[in-house]
């Protein structure tokens, strides 16, 4: 976008700001536009809606996230049938590398998985994987990278694609 003319440096101290309607969401990367009653941005990720909460995810994104609190911490639970079946592995195991969630106990379709790594009696990473109906595409995968003082848990980072 050109500058203007008018562009100068330090804060700007308006009372109201009017956005004349566009059409088409914003191009460049910063840019702000009003199309129809909706606020829309764009930023590294893409096109975003200020209005619906300007998370910069896109709607598959949001979606899979939030089914993802469905599933956190054991199993499917809104908006999911009954009969889900979880399988532990290695079983037995008081250490557990993998928990998966299937649709039914004939473990054709997954639902979500947890991948566990263990450094010694502590969990050290965990990947949670959410399953798109086909049971076998990822729609969302969130890694968290856990750090320990002794035994205690201390930090975690966390990672999502």
């Amino acid at each position: 976008m050109p500058r203007t003319p008018d562009r100068r440096h330090g804060a700007l101290y308006e009372e109201d700001i009017f956005l004349e309607e566009q059409t088409g969401d914003p191009t460049d990367i910063g840019q702000l536009r009003r199309v129809g009653s909706d606020f829309k941005a764009k930023d590294g990720t893409g096109v975003f809606n200020l209005r619906t909460g300007g998370s910069g995810l896109t709607a598959a994104q949001h979606k899979a996230l939030k089914d993802l609190i469905h599933f956190l911490d054991d199993g499917p639970a809104d908006g999911w049938a009954s009969g889900a079946y979880k399988e532990t592995l290695p079983s037995p195991s008081p250490f557990p590398t993998s928990e998966v969630w299937w649709t039914t106990a004939a473990k054709t379709h997954k639902i979500v998985s947890l991948d566990t790594t263990w450094t010694g009696a502590k969990i050290t990473q965990e990947v949670w994987k959410v399953y798109d109906t086909d049971g076998s595409t990822v729609l969302v995968t969130l890694t968290d990278a856990i750090t320990h003082s002794g035994v205690f848990e201390t930090s975690r980072t966390r990672t999502w694609a």
